[in-house]
């Protein structure tokens, strides 16, 4: 029985010509911001100014790519990376941290671990020993015979 195996589902579809949903989202927003800017902002040169700031952001996360990673992916990183805690401190589980009812006792698997290897030890011995004996045959004295 064949099934037919999905292709690259990986790739966004195309929704609207070339672009994905995604990107055809981001380049409407980039216009409708851009007309609002330019409505509301009463010093054209501030607004041209504006309006190329937004337009390169939105562009960027609409079509940037970087490491097969998108350009809001790499900004939400950074923005956690700016924002979190840098230090790193490693604080050393108490008793009742460290046994859980699930987790196994670590003396156990110690003492399980030794006693496995202490009866491959002697299983190993033994078949040295058994190997040795049916190797060397036993060869005593033979009488020699002389002609007379």
């Amino acid at each position: 029985m064949q099934f037919r195996v999905p292709q690259f589902i990986d790739i966004e579809d195309k929704v609207v010509g070339p672009l994905t949903l995604k990107q055809f989202g981001y380049i409407i927003g980039a216009g409708g911001l851009s007309f609002i800017i330019w409505t509301f902002v009463s010093i054209r040169f501030i607004a041209i100014i504006l309006i190329v700031l937004v337009s390169t952001l939105f562009l960027s996360l609409a079509f940037v790519k970087i490491n097969n990673r998108s350009f809001g992916e790499i900004l939400e990183s950074a923005f956690r990376y700016f924002t979190g805690s840098k230090v790193y401190t490693w604080k050393q589980p108490t008793q009742t941290e460290s046994v859980l009812p699930n987790e196994p006792n670590i003396d156990k698997v110690v003492a399980e671990a030794a006693k496995d290897a202490t009866i491959a030890k002697v299983s190993k011995d033994r078949l040295h020993e058994i190997s040795l004996g049916l190797d060397v045959l036993d060869r005593g004295p033979k009488e020699i015979e002389t002609k007379e």
